[in-house]
């Protein structure tokens, strides 16, 4: 894990809020991502598991739209729910490697952030279902093996100075966000 969560006095049963948890997390990378925020806007997207046809349809959205949300001066940094090796086999595959990112196992970042689990509807259903033939078999993105919690719902925010500028929460699993018009709302 590349963040620790250091509360006053911590209760297992709360789970840690935005404003507990962005100051401390820390990119694979080693760089903070509140001194980035003060420095430069942050695209925060956070990924479903990388078996999901979604998740990796989303990384070859952010790969195409990566070349005009940089150019914003924006920073783009990845979460995900897996470690670090799986990660990377994905992020290659994928052409973003190089992109800063964090792995959330425990998934304490995404529900600081409010990102819920979704339901079967949301995940499964009919839409889903039709979306997510399209994106297995005509765009090639394949579909493999849930590789952390299957349920877990993602979302995308725009941080800048710290503070939540903008974003996106999945209300289902097909949704595709404008991740260039998500960053331009904080650009340079």
């Amino acid at each position: 894990m590349f963040y620790q969560i250091i509360l006053p006095n911590p209760d297992p049963q709360m789970e840690p809020t935005f404003d507990e948890v962005f100051p401390q997390i820390t990119t694979r990378q080693g760089d903070n991502l509140k001194k980035i925020s003060d420095e430069r806007p942050v695209l925060l997207v956070f990924l479903r598991h990388f078996g999901c046809n979604f998740c990796r349809e989303a990384m070859a959205d952010i790969c195409k739209a990566r070349p005009k949300i940089e150019a914003n001066g924006t920073c783009i940094v990845l979460v995900h729910m897996s470690d670090e090796e799986t990660a990377a086999r994905y992020f290659k595959k994928y052409k973003i490697d190089d992109i800063a990112s964090v792995s959330d196992p425990e998934l304490h970042l995404y529900k600081a952030f409010g990102l819920a689990r979704g339901t079967i509807n949301q995940i499964m259903g009919f839409r889903s279902f039709l979306r997510g033939f399209k994106t297995i078999v005509i765009d090639g993105h394949g579909a493999g093996a849930v590789i952390g919690d299957g349920l877990q719902m993602p979302g995308v925010f725009m941080i800048y100075k710290g503070e939540i500028r903008d974003s996106y929460i999945h209300q289902n699993t097909y949704e595709r966000p404008d991740y260039l018009r998500l960053s331009q709302c904080c650009s340079f």
